[in-house]
């Protein structure tokens, strides 16, 4: 069985996201880590733990407003176990396993890099709950990502310590922390938590982050099945293939500019149903003259034309947002934070603003927007489908059987809209709305919870690109006897089977359920159908 091991500094987005959708992948302390931490941690036993030692927030000061509070050593452990109930303030539905899995994995690794300066059992109490598959229940909203996500990472750190009120879900069920840690048999259900520790726990934007590594993964897949559907509907619409000439590229050299033409070519490798000849072929739905010679269609509609130069966009900024991920994966982003002196003699301990997800916030609007519009140029495409006027001719409504008894797929478009305006809606960007709290001790927020959690962009544009990818399916299927002496790309023509073999019911005939659509979103969280291209051709991006 593979394990991981973190240090605090080389842990990557792919490893998170592993961990996180595999629970029998385990996690471990690197030896370094551990002995690191031990030091840093021998040292505030024997210097800072009497009531003469420097304030220092959150350690032994209270917290916001009452950080000239001095907390007395007696009271320090009281104090670690009311800040966490103080801070459980969560609302509204718990995140996923997948984000508490990841959640706690980037607390642990947080906690490697020995900035932070927990008690090295807190990371081991992590790792166990990760290795053992219990899952903190965290609510979802209640962060404004400050001072980290204090309340879902509060009941985080309540399910550590095994707080009879702190629910967790394991083997499939939710019940209580110190029921899940019984059964699991992983140690003491009450776990003690010392000085620092807590606070510890409960700062930095580590929700957010695992949000956002999961968004920014799915998002990366999800261009790539929008290239599948983009090539697929090239190949129904009999596109022009002019606007993908590397030269147009290269007199604008973005890199997701190149990177998206350079795909679509490998796709449409040998197709030639692209081709001038192709077009030639007068569909029955398509309006043209017969008296005059078919001339070139010279250059086809920007949902088309234009692909390039909307896709490229979203690659760079996916490129952008995963340069973020990468530094905010391996960072310190507690508060305060503890620094080995100079001369190597002991340690002290620095306040800061780590904790702030301004980072993770401007990134994740930034995804919203860049998949919101992905989105939005697919759906424009799946309209031209199902309408002969602007797809030169392709079945109306892509109807099959006896016409208006069958009305075909309009109704799938509408729901597509339905999506595309959510996902505006969802634009809005939440990283420059910024609403003190805390007495105004936090005079300034990030929101980045919030922005984190507009992944919903991300599972509807799977909805939108899977549908797309049908559509087109559908149509190459109801023009295949028509166009049979022109072939399909090597690429396009592998993702044309794989779609056909797993829903051939609903390409062969005017049917469309529920279950279908679903089917279609799955083509895109799945990776079938990409990975059948994969398979065919070898990597999209050669």
């Amino acid at each position: 069985m593979q394990t991981i091991t973190i240090d605090g500094f080389n842990l990557t987005a792919q490893q998170v996201v592993n961990v996180s959708r595999a629970p029998l992948l385990k996690v471990a302390l690197a030896d370094s880590s551990r002995a690191a931490l031990k030091q840093s941690r021998d040292y505030i036993e024997s210097t800072w733990m009497h009531d003469e030692a420097p304030m220092m927030y959150s350690f032994n000061t209270g917290v916001g407003l009452l950080k000239d509070t001095r907390i007395k050593v007696e009271h320090i452990e009281l104090f670690q176990t009311q800040l966490i109930r103080a801070h459980s303030a969560g609302i509204g539905e718990p995140f996923s396993e997948e984000v508490s899995r990841a959640t706690m994995l980037l607390r642990a690794n947080a906690f490697a890099s020995n900035y932070s300066a927990p008690r090295v059992e807190v990371v081991d109490r992590l790792l166990a709950f990760i290795n053992a598959g219990i899952h903190p229940i965290m609510p979802q909203k209640g962060s404004v990502g400050a001072s980290g996500d204090l309340a879902p990472l509060s009941y985080l750190a309540a399910a550590i310590a095994g707080f009879d009120e702190a629910e967790v879900m394991y083997k499939g069920q939710r019940m209580s922390a110190p029921q899940a840690i019984t059964q699991a048999d992983i140690g003491p259900v009450k776990f003690d938590l010392k000085a620092k520790d807590a606070s510890a726990l409960i700062n930095g934007c580590t929700a957010s982050l695992a949000v956002a590594i999961l968004a920014a993964h799915d998002a990366r897949h999800l261009l790539s099945d929008a290239c599948l559907s983009l090539g697929l509907t090239l190949e129904a619409m009999r596109a022009e293939m002019a606007a993908f000439d590397p030269r147009i590229q290269q007199a604008r050299p973005h890199a997701g500019q190149i990177k998206t033409a350079q795909v679509v070519r490998t796709l449409l490798k040998g197709s030639t149903r692209t081709t001038h000849e192709a077009r030639a072929v007068q569909l029955p739905d398509e309006l043209r003259r017969t008296d005059i010679p078919y001339t070139s269609r010279i250059q086809d509609v920007y949902s088309l034309r234009c692909s390039p130069q909307v896709y490229g966009p979203v690659f760079d900024a996916l490129d952008y947002i995963d340069t973020i991920i990468e530094k905010e994966t391996n960072s310190a982003t507690d508060n305060p934070l503890i620094f080995s002196k100079d001369d190597g003699e002991g340690f002290e301990i620095i306040s800061g603003g780590n904790f702030h997800g301004q980072y993770l916030a401007q990134a994740m609007d930034l995804l919203a927007m860049a998949i919101t519009d992905l989105g939005s140029i697919c759906e424009r495409r799946v309209a031209r489908l199902i309408d002969p006027t602007l797809s030169w001719g392709l079945p109306r409504n892509l109807m099959s059987g006896i016409r208006g008894v069958n009305t075909g797929y309009p109704v799938v478009q509408c729901s597509l809209s339905s999506l595309v305006m959510e996902n505006r809606t969802l634009c809005t960007p939440g990283s420059v709305d910024s609403i003190p709290s805390k007495g105004n001790s936090e005079d300034h927020i990030s929101n980045s919870t919030w922005c984190a959690r507009k992944m919903t962009v991300v599972q509807n544009t799977q909805y939108i690109v899977g549908v797309e990818m049908l559509l087109a399916a559908q149509a190459l299927t109801m023009t295949e006897e028509l166009l049979k002496d022109f072939k399909l790309g090597q690429g396009t023509q592998a993702a044309y089977d794989e779609i056909r073999r797993q829903i051939p019911a609903c390409l062969d005939g005017d049917r469309w359920f529920h279950n279908d659509i679903q089917a279609a979103h799955d083509f895109v969280v799945s990776g079938s159908v990409r990975n059948a291209v994969v398979a065919s051709i070898g990597s999209l991006f050669d």
